[in-house]
């Protein structure tokens, strides 16, 4: 806990990525007692109702494109907020300090005296990948994993050094990866990743929605435009995603509506 200012708190929550069992159990009692919850846009309409009625809600959701609230407002509103005497949760899908501007908003508390705590979540990367079956790390397959994200800023190119990330038996996690994928599937190929990678392409993981196709890394873009795959959604990278249909637990959990669960038999081209 950082502790600054005499007033009110914020909290950094985690929201875990969508399946409402995964919330912590700090997260949980943290927002049975706020006054005040700032939420994202992936934070799942399940989690919203665990908030007691009669606590402030506040949207901030930002997609690619369209930002609801520009991150330096939500910043100063936390200060506000806080400034004001309440105690507010600010609840993020996945964990906060992984590709969430956790840090960011934690940086800017701290540099105007906002006294706030920060709660870990299940990230999306270890919980869709088990969801969809798939360890990130797997004796003889896998020894290490990647966490990287897809998204750049408007009009810019990837920021990313292919070459390091093309490591013999690694696991790539690739976040906000969608508008991308053309220039990740060919930054990685030019790098030296086989064509026939294994790889898998989850959407909504985590919840009744989740839906998983498995292709390879040559295929991967033309296999999300033609299963229509949109956002939220992840790319999973590696030798790790072969394991994935004998691993399928998720859909056979389900007793009614399953999702969508497809393998896609690409040579990779």
């Amino acid at each position: 806990m950082h502790d600054v200012n005499d007033g009110g708190r914020v909290f950094l929550v985690g929201a875990g990525p969508g399946d409402p069992e995964l919330l912590t159990v700090k997260a949980q009692r943290l927002l049975q007692e706020a006054e005040v919850v700032v939420y994202d846009r992936l934070v799942s309409r399940e989690l919203l109702e665990l908030i007691p009625s009669g606590v402030t809600r506040i949207f901030v959701g930002k997609q690619r494109g369209q930002h609801h609230v520009p991150q330096e407002e939500i910043n100063r509103m936390l200060v506000r907020l806080a400034r004001g005497g309440h105690r507010v949760v600010r609840l993020k899908g996945g964990d906060p300090f992984v590709f969430g501007r956790g840090g960011e908003e934690a940086l800017y508390l701290a540099r105007h005296g906002i006294a706030y705590e920060i709660v870990p979540g299940v990230t999306a990367a270890m919980a869709c990948a088990a969801y969809a079956g798939i360890p990130v790390t797997h004796r003889g397959l896998a020894r290490g994993v990647q966490f990287i994200t897809g998204h750049c800023q408007a009009g810019q190119p990837l920021d990313l050094d292919w070459q390091a990330l093309v490591i013999s038996r690694t696991t790539l996690v690739i976040y906000m990866g969608l508008a991308n994928v053309t220039e990740i599937r060919d930054g990685l190929i030019g790098a030296g990743m086989d064509v026939a990678t294994p790889a898998a392409v989850i959407e909504n993981g985590t919840t009744r929605a989740q839906r998983r196709v498995i292709t390879t890394l040559g295929a991967l873009a033309e296999s999300i435009v033609s299963e229509d795959i949109t956002a939220p959604a992840l790319f999973i990278i590696g030798d790790v995603v072969s394991l994935a249909t004998e691993l399928d637990w998720f859909v056979d959990s389900l007793s009614e509506t399953p999702p969508r669960s497809k393998e896609i038999a690409c040579s990779g081209g």
